[in-house]
């Protein structure tokens, strides 16, 4: 059965990546003609991927990039800057 959920109980819900690594917490949804065009997303400090973000204290989410929603959300791994693109894009 689906179940539905209101974006007001999406905000504040815990965020992981695919490969089960802690991201943050929701923030804020972005509606375009009403419907759902992509996520704010808080990074936690303690995440992996807050290094590769500098001063940034998140990143905005496309929706096609989360995979799940449930008790958590689960996002692709894809939708976040790895530290090889920032090398390549230095070394450029």
């Amino acid at each position: 059965m689906l179940k539905i959920k209101k974006i007001s109980e999406m905000i504040g819900m815990k965020v992981f990546t695919d490969s089960g690594e802690f991201f943050g917490e929701i923030e804020e949804a972005n509606l375009l003609d009403n419907k759902i065009e992509s996520w704010r997303m808080r990074v936690a400090r303690e995440s992996n991927v807050s290094s590769f973000l500098g001063g940034a204290r998140g990143i905005i989410v496309p929706h096609q990039f989360v995979k799940s929603v449930g008790d958590v959300v689960i996002i692709s791994k894809a939708a976040i800057p790895s530290a090889s693109s920032e090398e390549s894009d230095e070394i450029i």
